[in-house]
């Protein structure tokens, strides 16, 4: 066979590969005329089909790993809602939240802000209520069902409001009160500097020796004043 009848045959096989009923048993059909043609023509075909093949993976492993990020993305909102809920409660399992859990996280995340007065305590308070009814606490399920009532009302994408409130990470204590050591605090406070039986309070470094820096105390030995040995 020449090299044109061949290119011929070739384009006739791609054409025929893309029909729906396409097989290899027909597209052999196609050429019967020798065995090399015949083996050209297997190959194309294992080609095109091994193509197919991992074409069909590709999309597979694509939805695979889409179902694999939303769960992930909805596990991580579960755990939050936990460490939220157990937040400064040592009794709470962080299966329901309080209200000023629930505000707690939603300042964390920036939804509750001063600068932007979209949502506040009010809002929270009055749709969190609506939801709990006579109850102090809300679920996960129930915690959902207020953040639904609360974007609807506020006309925020829900979405969006669940995104801010994963982003915030877990419960921090941001505002911890601080010693201040500077100006007059910081002098008083500076145990170098004492004078007398205040000096003999605080050892070198500065820590505080308790009993032993207020009161002079006399080893208990058992023997008295004046006393000598004989021995």
């Amino acid at each position: 066979m020449c090299l044109i009848e061949t290119y011929l045959q070739m384009a006739q096989i791609d054409a025929h590969i893309k029909q729906p009923n396409g097989s290899i048993e027909t597209i052999l059909d196609l050429s019967n005329d020798d065995e090399k043609s015949r083996k050209e023509i297997q190959t194309i075909s294992d080609r095109i089909e091994q193509q197919n093949l991992n074409d069909n993976n590709d999309v597979e492993n694509c939805c695979n790993k889409t179902t694999t990020t939303e769960s992930s993305s909805n596990e991580s909102f579960v755990q939050l809602f936990k460490m939220f809920a157990k937040f400064g409660d040592c009794k709470s399992t962080g299966e329901t939240i309080t209200l000023s859990n629930s505000d707690k996280w939603f300042k964390q995340a920036k939804i509750i802000d001063p600068s932007n007065r979209t949502i506040t305590t009010t809002d929270t308070g009055i749709y969190f209520k609506q939801v709990s009814k006579t109850k102090k606490t809300l679920n996960f399920k129930e915690f959902n069902l207020f953040l639904e009532k609360l974007a609807t009302v506020k006309k925020i994408d829900l979405t969006e409001l669940k995104n801010k409130l994963q982003q915030s990470g877990p419960p921090a204590t941001n505002k911890t009160t601080t010693a201040v050591t500077s100006g007059a605090i910081g002098r008083l406070t500076d145990h170098t500097k004492y004078t007398g039986s205040h000096k003999q309070r605080f050892d070198e470094s500065g820590k505080g020796r308790g009993k032993a820096g207020r009161v002079d105390v006399t080893p208990n030995t058992g023997y008295v004043s004046g006393f000598k040995s004989t021995t």
